[in-house]
């Protein structure tokens, strides 16, 4: 069912690990290795890796300065964890700490020796009720190509130079700075550089406050949102972007989410991140030693961006939404609604919780113009026209 996500963002910056005697390899058949993956509630790639030889649930994030294993995990497999300060996160700073791993396999990769960050990985950074145990960063990954293929929800790794399929390119590579995967765009004509390519955040375009002022694009309607990360929610702008280039791609209707000052691009020194609501309209292959990110067009590429038309974020609790956020100007807002109100009922359904499977799940999307009744858990009924606000 078409719905509004409530996008997570999942970066952490200063994690970067001491000198290492890690030695990685790749399988002569990796290229038929494909892992299946599925999509987090929040949006991002979500598939099994072994660390150590015991299974873990992983996530790809790009956006992560090295790769980090949740202190529960950290705990389950009885490794020693040194404490390592404080790293930036999106909302704020978290403690990390590290630990050394025997071994660490992701498709055809294998991985022996070195050592992972060890962070609190919380289940609202995936938008889900069950953490990963893992974070996938750059570090186990960028001496290959990594292909992902989001039509069939699965990836591969590859050989450094592979181009396994057609498709348009952007230049890539890891930042000294930031220790991540980073791009450029070219917005209102003007180039705006580093992007991070965020894997892990799963919103599309997403620019500090400075570099959206730089682009200078007049009239742009805006709203506001909200997206958790690793230390907390954030609030941040939103619009709907006519186009963007990332490098030769050039892209029709785009989301776009504008940080706060001091928000956490500004605070790395980014212009801002490109994330998994915007890659997986295509079929992209990132491989920093060649230099490039390419991207393959799929049935999903060139749909224009959901839209609210009711204003209002939620959030599934089994048989209730919760309201997360009300949108500046949205119809929500001017019907008095706040965050934290729950919702039992749509248009007399009640909600479920198979809810976001079944026909009432549209409704914060649907046609400007219908009226809905929203059924408050407590008994009392209220209507809510929608319409377009951005």
């Amino acid at each position: 069912m078409r719905r509004i996500l409530i996008l997570l963002a999942i970066a952490l910056i200063g994690a970067a690990p001491p000198p290492s005697t890690a030695v990685s390899t790749l399988a002569t058949d990796s290229e038929v290795r494909w892992v299946p993956f599925d999509l987090t509630p929040g949006n991002q790639i979500r598939f099994a890796i072994t660390i150590n030889d015991l299974p873990a649930v992983a996530v790809l994030d790009t956006g992560v300065s090295a790769s980090v294993i949740s202190r529960s995990f950290a705990a389950k497999a009885r490794l020693k964890v040194q404490p390592r300060g404080l790293a930036s996160a999106i909302g704020g700073a978290v403690p990390i700490g590290w630990t050394a791993v025997q071994n660490i396999t992701l498709g055809g990769m294998t991985r022996r020796g070195g050592g992972m960050a060890v962070t609190a990985l919380p289940a609202a950074a995936t938008g889900g009720t069950q953490p990963v145990d893992v974070l996938v960063g750059h570090d186990l990954i960028d001496a290959y190509a990594i292909e992902i293929d989001y039509q069939a929800m699965q990836l591969r790794l590859l050989q450094s130079g592979r181009l396994p399929f057609r498709g348009v390119s952007a230049p890539l590579r890891i930042a000294a700075a930031q220790n991540v995967y980073v791009t450029e765009i070219t917005l209102g004509g003007r180039r705006l550089a580093p992007m991070v390519v965020d894997t892990g955040d799963g919103s599309s375009i997403t620019l500090s406050q400075d570099a959206f002022r730089a682009a200078r694009i007049p009239g742009l309607p805006t709203t506001t949102t909200i997206a958790f990360g690793l230390a907390g929610p954030m609030v941040s702008d939103l619009a709907i972007l006519p186009g963007v280039a990332v490098g030769k791609l050039l892209t029709g209707e785009v989301e776009l989410r504008i940080e706060r000052r001091g928000g956490f691009s500004q605070a790395i020194g980014a212009a801002g991140r490109i994330g998994s609501g915007f890659l997986q309209q295509y079929r992209v292959l990132m491989d920093p030693g060649a230099g490039h990110i390419v991207f393959g067009t799929t049935p999903q590429t060139g749909k224009p961006p959901l839209r609210s038309t009711s204003g209002m974020l939620i959030a599934t609790e089994k048989d209730r939404l919760r309201v997360l956020h009300v949108m500046r100007g949205g119809p929500a807002e001017a019907s008095g609604w706040r965050a934290g109100e729950t919702i039992c009922t749509i248009d007399g359904a009640p909600v479920t919780a198979s809810y976001n499977g079944t026909a009432i799940s549209d409704w914060s999307v649907g046609k400007p113009g219908r009226v809905v009744s929203l059924g408050v858990c407590g008994g009392t009924i209220r209507w809510l026209k929608l319409g377009l606000f951005y």
